[in-house]
């Protein structure tokens, strides 16, 4: 059974930066696409972004393209979420992914695995 443990959240001012950590265990990583998706309080849960086995592709929702750096590394098991220039509307429970199937997908029924969510919470 594939297990994800996100780290990494906290409490930051607007335009700070954070680094969430998605480690995994109990499966083999470099089979899974990963993604990271985010639900704030009466929220539905979005796509924020996804990266491809190897790491070779990104995929970004437009609301953090530019801000937001997602990357892997197989060797450790761990996806990671580089967020700068936060914003306020960025606050949310974030979510780490994975996906056994062979394309990216920005909706949380193709994801397989999940982790249990570390909150971010950006302040004004």
């Amino acid at each position: 059974q594939v297990q994800l443990v996100e780290s990494g959240g906290g409490l930051v001012q607007a335009g700070g930066s954070l680094r969430l950590s998605c480690a995994a265990s109990g499966g083999t990583f470099s089979s899974y696409i990963m993604g990271w998706f985010r639900q704030a309080p009466g929220k539905e849960r979005e796509f924020v972004s996804a990266i491809s086995k190897n790491g070779g592709s990104t995929y970004y929702a437009d609301s953090v393209k530019g801000r937001f750096t997602i990357s892997r590394d197989n060797a450790k098991n761990t996806a990671y979420l580089q967020m700068n220039s936060l914003k306020p509307e960025d606050t949310a429970v974030y979510y780490c992914a994975g996906r056994i199937g062979t394309y990216y997908s920005s909706l949380p029924r193709n994801y397989d695995y999940w982790g249990q969510g570390t909150q971010v919470t950006v302040s004004s």
